[in-house]
């Protein structure tokens, strides 16, 4: 452990056992954290690499906690909750810390104030961390000016992202994942039932965008517990930097088409898993889109190849949407449906075979949705469930190999007509549809 740094009159090294009182949650939470990161190098590199600090065999981690500038660099109260120096040779690098726990939140001024003491002390950082929730560590959760960030960097760290050990996962501690929506959200619920004009720019959807994007978030930490796999929000280009542009483009989304969208990344699974919220409807769904068999030349044949994935599936919500060529519209029918007959997803042109097929779990909330806890609460069910059902069973189809040129090689005949057996599928983006409006399904 490192000394105390000039610019500290005063500071405790973090501590596994720490010697607060039982009641400071708060102060006891940082310092078993902090302590965590000094002890344990492959968990400090695991943290520290999301700001961009790498952790090697020579580097060295301090922590204190309850620390108390010196006058002259701050003549202010203001204590930040811990501080974190790395040292790797002649190298350091430094982060003031501010901790809240249960529904405390951070606020604009003191985050202000903690960023220019930063930069009178020549601390490179400040990391914040709270059961706020955002995409990545730069995406922060409270905004403050461009130019106050130029020399000193502001992260955030979601107390679900570093929930890696026991003591953590402790209702004591008041660490939470995130359990409701917005304030606003019923009544923006009920607005876009009465037909009313949502504008984009009202504070009650941006509420409602910033809530769904610390949705978002929890959701890809729960799939990471889930699977033990470390699950990614998928993020479009121009908004992995510029979270304001996103929170804007998704509120016009939310504003024009009444809906909530995300998606996610799972190692090695065949598609990624979206997740389409209707406000129209009251529906979630949840869906992976995969390329139909070219080798399989009729609809019920490419059917029967993705019924063989979903052989274990049993969920009635479970729906198949297939897509075609020649801009035929879509044809959508519920898995029970499509098993008893594949040829029920044929469009009107019975030449033309499915290019892709999406597999979805579609949940009518009802009343359920409006709630600002249901909502969360059945949106947080029915995206491991959709895994479990159709995500962990599904496969990309893959062209066979090349056969050698000028070998006289015969290749087995095709049963165009092969019944279900077993099952598995891949996944994509998802719009959701409604069991009462299949599209173009033949009965």
């Amino acid at each position: 452990m490192g000394d105390l740094p000039h610019y500290l009159k005063s500071g405790e090294q973090a501590r596994l056992i720490p010697i607060v009182a039982d009641t400071n949650r708060e102060s006891r939470t940082t310092s078993v954290l902090l302590a965590s990161l000094t002890a344990l190098p492959d968990l400090a590199h695991a943290v520290f690499s999301s700001v961009g600090q790498s952790i090697g065999k020579r580097s060295v981690v301090s922590a204190f906690t309850e620390v108390v500038p010196t006058s002259s660099v701050s003549r202010s109260k203001d204590r930040p909750d811990g501080l974190v120096v790395i040292e790797t040779g002649r190298r350091s690098w430094s982060a003031f810390l501010e901790v809240k726990i249960g529904n405390g939140q951070l606020s604009a001024d003191q985050i202000e104030r903690y960023v220019e003491l930063a930069k009178n002390c020549e601390v490179d950082a400040v990391i914040t961390i709270s059961n706020q929730f955002t995409a990545r560590p730069d995406h922060h959760p409270i905004q403050v000016p461009r130019t106050m960030t130029r020399k000193v960097k502001l992260y955030h760290w979601p107390w679900m992202w570093i929930l890696i050990v026991r003591f953590l996962s402790h209702d004591s501690t008041g660490i939470d994942g995130f359990d409701r929506m917005n304030k606003e959200w019923k009544d923006v619920v009920l607005a876009v039932q009465s037909g009313a004009v949502l504008r984009k720019s009202a504070h009650e959807i941006e509420n409602t965008v910033a809530s769904w994007h610390e949705e978002e978030r929890d959701m890809c930490l729960i799939l990471s517990r889930h699977l033990g796999r470390p699950v990614r929000l998928k993020l479009e280009r121009k908004h992995r930097d510029a979270p304001l542009d996103r929170l804007k483009d998704d509120g016009s989304i939310l504003a024009e088409k009444k809906k909530l969208r995300c998606a996610f990344h799972i190692p090695d699974a065949a598609s990624d898993l979206s997740v389409v919220v209707d406000l129209r409807t009251r529906s979630v769904a949840c869906g992976m889109r995969m390329e139909a068999p070219r080798d399989k030349k009729s609809t019920k044949a490419r059917v029967n190849w993705l019924l063989r994935q979903l052989s274990k599936t049993d969920d009635p919500d479970i729906y198949v949407k297939a897509s075609w060529p020649s801009r035929a519209p879509d044809t959508i029918d519920s898995l029970a449906r499509v098993r008893e007959n594949p040829e029920i997803l044929q469009t009107e042109n019975q030449k033309l075979a499915p290019h892709s097929f999406e597999v979805q779990l579609i949940r009518d909330l009802a009343g359920k949705f409006s709630g600002s806890r249901t909502f969360i609460e059945h949106l947080e069910a029915a995206v491991p469930r959709f895994y479990d059902q159709v995500g962990q069973h599904l496969r990309a189809w893959q062209a066979p190999p090349p056969k050698p040129r000028g070998q006289n090689v015969t290749s087995p005949p095709v049963d165009e007509s092969e019944e279900p057996e077993t099952a598995q599928f891949e996944q994509s983006p998802v719009e959701a549809a409604q069991p009462g409006s299949l599209l173009g399904h033949r009965r």
